[in-house]
């Protein structure tokens, strides 16, 4: 049971590094070129529709996900018979999938912000 805590957590941690590192990317991209010359360059160009185009599948694919998950996790604590670690198990299912939904959404949002900033 540990070891799956240790993994959730590692994974956790790994996707929220790597979700920061694609924020900190789309925030240099967008101020550290468009500042230094009077024309963005079209390297730049590209890479802001290709991370706009991952950002709205992320966004449109987390929908689906997060219902999947969550039905699996019902059908984990209705298929348990009683079992309290199938029961703990399906409710962790469903909360996790809530939270990182809420985070893909709440990202889309600061992505949003800071291009109406910048």
């Amino acid at each position: 049971m540990e070891t799956n805590k240790m993994i959730n957590k590692k994974s956790y941690r790994w996707i929220i590094i790597i979700i920061l590192l694609v924020i900190a990317f789309i925030i240099l991209t967008n101020t550290c070129f468009a500042t230094t010359t009077n024309k963005t360059p079209t390297l730049v160009n590209k890479l802001n529709t290709i991370l706009k185009k991952i950002k709205e599948y992320m966004v449109k694919l987390a929908g689906p996900a997060a219902a999947v998950s969550i039905a699996t996790g019902v059908m984990i604590r209705k298929l348990s018979f009683g079992d309290e670690e199938k029961m703990i198990i399906g409710k962790r299912v469903i909360i996790n999938a809530i939270f990182c939904y809420f985070i893909i959404l709440l990202l889309d949002l600061i992505i949003k912000f800071i291009e109406a900033l910048v």
